[in-house]
């Protein structure tokens, strides 16, 4: 699972919303393509932005720097500006989202290169006829359904010829672009295949290759979809050009602030080296560029930076006696060279340290599926790990046994290597630090990752916290939010892996957005120091076989908007009694229209605290103002004050907008009374009853009113009431004589204590009620009358007294039925 499921999620749908009023808001935007897919660094490029509700489009928020968005021209379904790339613009995927008036669009990307691009002219798609194009460019162009596109290009013997395709990566509308898996090769002018690529580790789903021409001559570029699908919609850009195109690096990270050298792994002139000056701090998308004479790598790689000091290995290391030794912390660089290999690595430790022991390879596009392993210092295996959940690259938290020497080994899970096979394996001790990240809402989406807060009013989300390596309460702050903008938290419990956050505008509020930072830290100032990470995932491209997601970007932010003011807004009302364990209860939501509005609003959970339960949904319906909101709560709830939040959706305009109310107290109590029911007999057409006990835990005034809840059809039973001083409970029962036969279980009994003048409602006990069919009695012979007694006082049988006697009845006229 991706993040806590702790807290109830709901799937929401909005089809059941209504347009209503005739507001020219336009809600929520929806960003669903973007045209040209990317440009070259040094140029302007015009973009479209297509989609609904884009009217009102004021901004393009941008994760990072190097791209001038110019002055928008918005309509209803597109909006089109100038993005000027800046000549220093970091190469690759660039995030951003559109703000509008009214809210703000999933996150996007386009694409930026180093090279001219071109435009892909059809018809292309014989080898007979290609599109003859320069060498470096890229070329931008679709594979419909079936398609097949070739270029040609000139190079020279000797020369390097390197070919890269974003097509995958670029896909907007989840379902093309899984349709689009792309295949890319370079075949010679006899239609020989020189270089094939479909998947690749660092790439994914999309590919690259690097030949060394075998001669002077023309070289065809084919483009297609894997399976010969395709769709209007299937974009690609084809990088083509004497660039370098490694296939990994060597060391696989470093020591934040440092100056690395580093070795480009894997392209087809050799390696490549490069001095680089790390960042102070991590970054979630740093990589690093091969670059030569030829050129520069369209995509780089992925490279780590941490605080440890790195280790290469010194080989011969592939038995424990040639084992690369260092001391710890440290992190541990290598490559699985050939097929078979094994890399060992020695440290000393002191007994009761504990270490944890990360793999790093497949994460940083390392064909290496590594297996890890610890040993004692004469290769005793103490522990070992194949694949993490979501990756094959392997952890171990490790606890030293004794004082000594101890080894770690690595290879590959299917004994495979080559000179690509790089990895790291970083070894430090734990240490506290923080996740924080908006949850998932609904599966494989970016549904509500983010933050849209309208003039006057709120907006909750839920935000969730892993903790690593500690404890105890967290606080939770938002950082760099729009000016006139408040957020409101709990602190967030131990035992919970989320905790609502609600958002509020001012009034007076200015329409303006920034991408902002949420942190937590522990709530106790004494705690160790402790990190804090917000790190966004957001699905960009997922779908079919087995909906998994093919491609997703990492970013540190949060976008944060205040929007136009809307004619609703919610408040809880803070109910004046406990919601009790086995019990309910009704939550008010009271609805202030504005300006006529008189729509209907639903309204859902953000969330329920542990052991809380709650209907799925309200409505409050066109032209009311109040709704009920029912509330559960098993044995299980933890006993204390809880902050509650729902949201509150409506259709205004032309969309949806998403509100909140605001966090409400309510209070979690143990029952005020516990109740044991015994179980009840009784014949079809007759009365019986049904004892209990009664013991009050919490004094309460007034009398309680009591129902039985679970009876059969066609049986009757009168409310009855008992007091703070009650002792036992009766409930008369009234049997049909149609009543069914047999036991009906699953009765309990719902006690309704009055305070402060609400209703506090218990569901208590348990019972079984048993329904016999009457024992027809033969007649017997008439006698004669007797004087009549005087009746005497009826008394109470006990439970055990009344059994013996119905069924010392039924034996007697069973004996009269036999004689």
């Amino acid at each position: 699972m991706r993040h806590h499921r702790w807290f109830s999620l709901c799937f929401f749908s909005l089809c059941s919303l209504c347009l209503c009023g005739s507001f020219s808001f336009s809600a929520s935007p929806a960003l669903t393509g973007i045209m040209p897919r990317g440009g070259q660094r040094g140029t302007e490029v015009v973009l479209t932005f297509s989609g609904a509700r884009l009217a009102d489009a004021q901004e393009v928020m941008c994760y990072s720097p190097g791209i001038q968005f110019g002055k928008l021209e918005a309509k209803d379904n597109a909006v089109t500006v100038t993005a000027k790339i800046a000549p220093d613009c970091r190469l690759g995927e660039h995030a951003f989202r559109l703000r509008c008036a009214s809210g703000v669009s999933d996150l996007k990307t386009i694409w930026v290169g180093a090279l001219p691009v071109v435009a892909e002219k059809e018809p292309n798609n014989e080898f007979v006829s290609p599109q003859a194009i320069p060498p470096n460019c890229t070329v931008q162009g679709t594979i419909t359904s079936e398609d097949v596109d070739y270029f040609v290009v000139e190079a020279k013997k000797g020369q390097r010829l390197s070919v890269e395709i974003e097509a995958l990566r670029l896909a907007t509308d989840m379902g093309v672009g899984v349709n689009f898996d792309p295949f890319i090769a370079v075949l010679d002018s006899k239609r020989f295949e020189l270089a094939t690529s479909d998947d690749t580790p660092l790439l994914k789903q999309d590919g690259y290759l690097s030949i060394v021409v075998p001669a002077d001559g023309k070289y065809t570029i084919l483009v297609r979809e894997t399976s010969y699908r395709g769709h209007p919609a299937a974009h690609y850009r084809l990088h083509v050009g004497t660039f370098p195109r490694p296939a990994a690096i060597y060391p696989s990270g470093g020591k934040a602030g440092d100056e690395v050298e580093v070795k480009f792994l894997g392209d087809p002139t050799g390696v490549i080296m490069k001095k680089v000056k790390l960042p102070a701090t991590a970054e979630p998308n740093f990589v690093l560029h091969a670059e030569d004479s030829g050129g520069i790598s369209p995509s780089g790689l992925p490279f780590r930076v941490s605080d440890l000091p790195n280790v290469l290995e010194t080989e011969p290391n592939d038995a424990v006696a040639q084992a690369t030794k260092s001391e710890v912390p440290c992190a541990f660089n290598g490559v699985i060279d050939k097929p078979g290999d094994i890399d060992f690595f020695r440290f000393a430790a002191k007994k009761g340290q504990v270490f944890d022991l990360h793999c790093y390879a497949r994460r940083l596009g390392s064909p290496l599926d590594p297996v890890l392993y610890v040993y004692n210092a004469q290769g005793g295996a103490l522990a070992g790990n194949d694949d993490i959940p979501g990756s094959p690259d392997s952890y171990i938290r490790f606890t030293v046994p004794a004082d000594g020497d101890f080894l770690i080994s690595v290879t590959d899970h299917l004994k495979k290597g080559g000179p690509t096979y790089a990895y790291r394996v970083e070894v430090s001790s734990p240490r506290p630090s923080i996740d924080v990240a908006l949850p998932l809402f609904s599966l494989y989406s970016q549904d509500r990752q983010w933050v849209s807060v309208p003039r006057g009013n709120r907006y909750a989300t839920l935000v969730a916290t892993t903790r690593r390596n500690m404890g105890g309460e967290l606080l939770l702050e938002g950082r760099g939010l729009p000016a006139k903008m408040t957020a409101t938290a709990e602190p967030v419990p131990p035992y919970m892996g989320a905790t609502p956050v609600v958002f509020e505008a001012a009034a007076d509020a200015s329409l303006a957005g920034t991408l902002a930072d949420l942190e937590a830290k522990p709530a106790d100032p004494k705690h160790p120091a402790t990190t804090s990470h917000f790190l966004q995932k957001s699905e960009l491209v997922f779908g079919e076989p087995n909906l998994q997601t093919y491609w997703s970007r990492l970013e540190p932010k949060i976008p944060v908007v205040v929007t136009e003011a809307v004619p609703f807004k919610i408040t809880i009302v803070e109910p004046k009694v406990p919601l009790v364990h086995g019990g309910s209860m009704n939550l008010k939501i009271v609805a202030e229209r504005q300006n006529g509005f008189k729509g209907p609003i639903t309204v859902y959970p953000l969330y329920n605290p542990p052991g809380v339960g709650s209907v799925g949904g309200i409505t409050i319906p066109d032209g009311q103002t109040e709704g009920l909101f029912t509330l559960n709560a098993n044995s299980g709830a933890p006993v204390r004050k809880w902050k509650y939040v729902v949201w509150g959706v409506a259709t205004v305009g032309n969309g949806p907008i998403w509100t909140s109310s605001q966090l409400a107290t309510f209070e979690i109590a143990p029952p005020y009374l516990t109740v044991n029911l015994e179980r009840a007999m009784g014949e079809q057409g007759k009365a019986t009853t049904l004892f209990g006990k009664v013991q009050v835990n919490t004094p309460f005034p007034d009398k309680a009113k009591v129902k039985l809840i679970g009876l059969p059809p066609k049986v009757e039973c009168p409310e009855v009431e008992i007091t703070a001083e009650s002792k036992e409970i009766s409930f008369p029962l009234k049997l049909d004589a149609a009543a069914p036969a047999g036991t009906h279980k699953n009765l309990f009994c719902q006690i309704v204590v009055t305070q402060n003048g609400e209703p506090v409602v218990h569901n208590l006990g348990s019972s079984d009620l048993r329904i016999d069919v009457p024992v027809v009695a033969k007649a017997a012979p008439a006698a004669a009358a007797a004087p009549k007694a005087a009746p005497a006082a009826e008394k109470r049988l006990s439970r055990l007294e009344q059994l013996r006697k119905e069924q010392e009845e039924r034996e007697k006229a069973g004996q009269q039925k036999k004689e």
